[in-house]
């Protein structure tokens, strides 16, 4: 058996066995590139193209604008443009600092006053703000109605090409009715009642009010099965206490198609019908002013 010191031996006189890399063409087999290699060689030469690449990519990442697209690293010009900023908003308040005390010392020689070098502490205005309350005036209220049903028959075009009847209100859309039936408890924000509620013929099929994409379909413990639509113009139709939902979340339905079965469940239910809302950018709106029910 060869000893610990001969295996070393042996191990290092294989690390430098020579070997030739011989390139011939396929063809006539005719010696293009010979290329002597040892072991030894070839594990120095791999060892150095890593080194050399981990080298390059840090360089790349610490001294190049490649950084910036490396999740947790900023714009390199960031804290420069800050500190311009900050400067720029010192000069600002200097300014401003000079022009009250120029408005200030103005005052003082009108009333026969000596002028000061420095405006005196405590000269900021002592409106409360906070207490101040707006109101509504006729004729602002006038003036905005006036100027939202100026056009709202008119005829114009979105991004896409296509045709709707005013940019500035949902009330230039053809809505469908989701339901023929009696309202039984009408739209009130006072009360927290964000729609309308509907009593028709049981396994009345309900529809959709506008063409969109389901956004929501499924079961909630108070409102029963609910299903909700987005629509063009940043408008949500909502359907609660439905008894059963056709439609997925991700589907697209047509205005008047088929998504819902009236129904009574939920918790918050008194009865079969439908609970419909319509929501305009965030903002619950009454059905009423916009569909004949």
């Amino acid at each position: 058996m060869p000893t610990e010191k001969e295996k070393k031996k042996i191990w290092k006189k294989k690390l430098r066995n020579k070997y030739n890399l011989i390139i011939r063409n396929d063809e006539t087999f005719e010696e293009k590139i010979s290329i002597r290699l040892t072991k030894l060689n070839v594990f120095i030469i791999v060892s150095s193209l890593i080194i050399i690449l981990v080298v390059l990519v840090i360089y790349l990442v610490a001294f190049t604008s490649l950084r910036e697209y490396i999740p947790g690293y900023t714009d390199v010009s960031l804290r420069k443009k800050l500190y311009e900023l900050q400067s720029r908003a010192d000069s600002l308040e200097a300014d401003f600092k000079r022009k009250d005390l120029f408005i200030h010392n103005i005052k003082k020689i009108i009333e026969g006053e000596e002028i000061v070098d420095e405006l005196p502490k405590g000269n900021e205005s002592n409106v409360d703000y906070d207490t101040i309350k707006l109101y509504k005036s006729t004729e602002d209220s006038i003036l905005r109605a006036e100027f939202e049903n100026r056009d709202v028959y008119n005829l114009r075009f979105d991004d896409n090409g296509e045709l709707y009847r005013n940019a500035s209100s949902i009330r230039g859309f053809n809505f469908f009715a989701p339901i023929k039936g009696i309202i039984t408890n009408k739209f009130n924000l006072a009360e927290k009642h964000y729609g309308i509620d509907i009593v028709a013929k049981k396994n009345e099929a309900i529809k959709a009010t506008l063409d969109g994409t389901v956004i929501f379909s499924d079961w909630t413990p108070e409102t029963g099965y609910v299903i909700g639509i987005q629509h063009k113009r940043n408008i949500i139709s909502v359907y609660k206490h439905n008894s059963a939902l056709l439609k997925e979340e991700g589907s697209f339905v047509k205005a008047g198609e088929t998504v819902a079965i009236i129904g009574e469940s939920g918790e918050l239910t008194t009865g079969p019908h439908l609970h419909f809302e319509l929501w305009y950018n965030g903002t619950p709106v009454n059905p009423e002013d916009y569909i004949s029910f």
